[in-house]
């Protein structure tokens, strides 16, 4: 079982190796520089060395980098834009020297192009990388508030369809639930894999985001809660994480760290379910 959660990469890179066996991971996802901000991943040579080589002795894998929450794929405006594939550029490059194989994005707001408009664009601003051999970007699925796209699994098939990349999908639990995917229930998580199946196609989906909801199915709220203790609650966990066409899929913990517990608490919950459960 591959489980991880997003660890920090304070003091360096490579220290998110040791924190990530610290919480008790096999793989996980980090941020190559605050995601609130411009700004370019600088990771030295000894440093993505380390990386490397932590990361091949010690975990499974495989490593997901998230993209600056800043970007956006889906924009009309020239300017950002221009940032937003700049930025994706730097971390598609910044994957190659780590020897991370994915880089995840959300696919941003369309902010009036409207929702063909603003695939179109997300299609064409990544057809603009120049992404390294053994690297892969990942469409993220989103919660789906306001004119923001990748909540509806059509709008993941639309830029994969689109695009000229090899693109494929990380699908976060949380967000499809808030995008209104049921996954409360056992019949609710099987129709949502069948409806991604029919639509995107499991071939594609590379990485699950696994958060439990703090708001009810539909509302479009994404605030992530502790596996098993939110609107998804025991069943639909139970369900994802046994699910037979889910179980070689990474699943990447971005749940909270409050009430006395965090990410080992919860990818040590997450692995009780497993063991107790039927793949």
């Amino acid at each position: 079982m591959r489980v991880g959660a997003h660890v920090s990469v304070a003091g360096g890179v490579d220290n998110a190796v040791e924190r990530q066996l610290d919480v008790g991971g096999n793989c996980g996802q980090i941020f190559t520089h605050s995601p609130q901000v411009w700004q370019d991943p600088n990771i030295g040579d000894e440093e993505a060395a380390s990386f490397r080589d932590g990361t091949a002795t010690h975990l499974d894998g495989p490593w997901v980098i998230h993209s600056s929450y800043l970007v956006n794929l889906c924009t009309p405006k020239d300017d950002l834009r221009a940032k937003s594939i700049d930025s994706m550029q730097k971390e598609v490059d910044a994957a190659a020297k780590l020897g991370v194989e994915y880089v995840n994005v959300h696919l941003g707001a369309h902010t009036g192009a409207g929702v063909d408009g603003g695939l179109d664009n997300a299609a064409s601003a990544l057809d603009e990388l120049d992404v390294p051999d053994g690297v892969t970007v990942l469409i993220e699925s989103d919660a789906g508030s306001g004119t923001k796209l990748g909540g509806d699994f059509e709008h993941l098939n639309e830029v994969l369809s689109r695009s000229e990349q090899d693109l494929d999908v990380c699908l976060d639990t949380a967000h499809a639930f808030a995008a209104g995917y049921d996954l409360s229930t056992r019949e609710g998580v099987e129709g949502a894999v069948e409806e991604f199946d029919d639509m995107v196609g499991l071939e594609h989906l590379r990485c699950v985001h696994l958060n439990d909801s703090k708001h009810e199915c539909g509302t479009n709220k994404d605030e992530h809660a502790h596996i098993g203790e939110g609107l998804i609650g025991e069943e639909g966990m139970d369900a994802l994480i046994n699910h037979s066409d889910l179980e070689d899929v990474p699943l990447v913990l971005e749940t909270p760290n409050e009430d006395g517990k965090g990410f080992a608490e919860n990818i040590a919950r997450v692995k009780e379910i497993r063991e107790n459960g039927d793949c």
